[in-house]
């Protein structure tokens, strides 16, 4: 049975850091503030959201939630982004993706401003990922991956690295990070030829595909690390990864959790850069 990688563990070691930030903050006068953005109703957005709002809370971050409509039109919310931007309470700024099919993320991400763009949706953040420049703010759940390796002293430095997925809010970014830590990476998608053999050559195993236990234990290499990113529900509507755990935990020699894994992580991320955002917006 494989070591559980726990990411409760990871998030509250974070979580005490942050707090104390928070309360250097409020005794200058200064309380982080972030607002959430999201159109319509996803079931993996409002489990996501769920747990933001509950982390922010505890570290001491004001968190608000801009629920619209799902057929709401694209200069609509651009005006609502535009208005985040200008109003000086709010430090951090999260639109919820994927958008409807009539808002093109293409145009948005050029509104948010990059100083409030917390989660990387920023052409200026993204280039800094990819580029591998310090400042910014990276993608929280590629950001999230790190901080659960480095919690648990996994270096992928040199490690054959396999992510499945290739997304701008994972794959990518992430690809990225763990390249500039030196792991030798591989990067998966649907049309990969041969999956299986690939995704079994990695001592470290990502899975970032967004489909629900679609990771086997014929794709994994005994004794590999395997971190599953995703946010699905089987068919009994009960939340699961992307890594059929029951399978694959009999054969790998650390695993994340669904939930309880990455997902926990990445929203003590997110307020990390709502506080480190909040610093830099007053001077500090």
């Amino acid at each position: 049975m494989a070591t559980l990688l726990k990411g409760k563990e990871v998030a509250e070691s974070l979580k005490q850091k942050l707090k104390e930030e928070v309360e250097m903050l409020c005794q200058k006068g200064i309380t982080p503030s972030l607002s959430i953005v999201i159109v319509g109703d996803r079931a993996d957005s409002a489990a996501y959201i769920k747990g933001a709002v509950k982390r922010c809370s505890e570290i001491g971050i004001e968190c608000n939630v801009r629920e619209l409509p799902k057929d709401l039109v694209q200069d609509k919310f651009v005006d609502v982004i535009r208005q985040l931007n200008d109003d000086e309470k709010v430090n951090g700024i999260m639109i919820m993706r994927p958008l409807p099919g009539q808002i093109s993320e293409n145009v948005v991400k050029y509104e948010i401003f990059p100083a409030k763009d917390v989660d990387c949706m920023s052409p200026v953040n993204i280039s800094k990922v990819m580029s591998g420049e310090e400042g910014g703010f990276a993608p929280c759940t590629p950001s999230a991956v790190m901080e659960i390796l480095h919690h648990y002293g996994i270096d992928p430095k040199g490690k054959r690295t396999t992510i499945i997925g290739r997304s701008m809010v994972v794959g990518r970014p992430l690809a990225m990070m763990l390249l500039k830590e030196n792991a030798t990476i591989t990067v998966c998608h649907t049309k990969t030829l041969n999956l299986a053999e690939e995704s079994r050559r990695a001592e470290i195993l990502i899975a970032a595909a967004g489909k629900a236990k679609m990771v086997k234990r014929n794709m994994v290499k005994e004794g590999a690390v395997v971190i599953d990113v995703g946010i699905n529900f089987d068919e009994n509507g009960r939340m699961c990864g992307d890594v059929d755990f029951d399978e694959v935990s009999q054969v790998a020699g650390m695993i994340t959790p669904v939930p309880g894994g990455v997902g926990a992580v990445t929203s003590t991320i997110l307020a990390k850069h709502v506080i480190d955002a909040c610093k830099i917006q007053n001077g500090l």
